[in-house]
C-alpha cells in the first residue's frame, strides 16, 4: 500500500488527499505536522531531505515529492488529466502559477494568521502578501467568470491544485466575496464526485 505523509490542514497535502478520494487511490495516510517539527526528525529527513510534505512512498520504496508533480503522476490516464496536449500544458501552466504566484502569497498569509497567530514580528510580511495575493485571485476570477473550470469546461487536476488554498483564503484575511466567479467555481468543485473536505 502507498504511504502518504502529510498534514490535512496544509493545502499542498490536502490537494493530494482530495485527489486520492476522487480517484479511489488506496493509501495509508500518516499525519505529520510541520508546526511541531515533525518534518525535521532524522527519520523523516531520511525519506525527504527537503523536509517538506506531502511525500508518497510507493510499494516499491520509491519516494515522490512536490504536490503538483504527485497529482499529475496519479492523474495520468484518468478523467482528471486532459488527453489533449495543449490542455495538459494549460494544466501545468495553472500549476506553475499556483506555486509561483498563488501559494507564496495566499498560503503564507494563512499560515501566519491561522497557525502562528499573527505575531508582531511577522506583521510586515503578512501585509506584504496582501496585494500580490489579490492579484492572483483577480487572475483566477477573469478565467472563472468566463468558464466553469480552469482548463476548458472539465474539472481537472488544475482545479484541485488551485482549490486547495483558494477555498481557505479567507483564513489569511482575503475577502472572497469580491470574486463571484471564484465563488461559483468553489461550489462546483465541492459538487464533484468523491469530494473530501479539509
Amino acid at each position: 500500500m502507498k504511504i502518504v505523509y502529510g498534514d490535512i490542514k496544509s493545502g499542498n497535502c490536502y490537494k493530494l488527499a482530495l485527489l486520492c478520494s476522487q480517484l479511489h487511490i488506496d493509501h495509508d495516510w500518516r499525519e505529520i505536522l510541520v508546526v511541531n517539527g515533525e518534518t525535521r526528525t532524522q527519520e523523516f529527513l531520511s525519506i525527504n531531505p527537503a523536509a517538506q510534505i506531502p511525500v508518497v512512498v510507493l510499494e516499491n520504496g520509491q519516494v515522490m515529492t512536490q504536490s503538483n508533480a504527485i497529482l499529475n503522476f496519479f492523474a495520468t490516464n484518468t478523467h482528471l488529466m486532459p488527453a489533449d496536449p495543449m490542455d495538459r500544458f494549460r494544466v501545468q501552466e495553472w500549476q506553475f502559477f499556483e506555486q509561483y504566484s498563488h501559494e507564496p502569497t495566499i498560503a503564507v498569509r494563512r499560515f501566519i494568521k491561522r497557525f502562528l497567530g499573527l505575531p508582531a514580528e511577522r506583521q510586515a510580511e503578512y501585509d506584504s502578501k496582501e496585494a500580490p495575493g489579490y492579484r492572483a485571485l483577480e487572475i483566477m476570477e477573469k478565467r472563472l467568470a468566463k468558464q466553469e473550470f480552469l482548463v476548458g469546461n472539465s474539472y481537472s487536476v488544475a482545479d484541485i491544485s488551485l482549490y486547495a488554498y483558494t477555498h481557505v483564503a479567507d483564513e489569511g484575511g482575503f475577502d472572497l466575496s469580491r470574486f463571484p466567479g471564484i465563488g461559483d467555481w468553489l461550489q462546483r468543485v465541492r459538487e464533484q464526485p468523491g469530494y473530501l473536505s479539509m
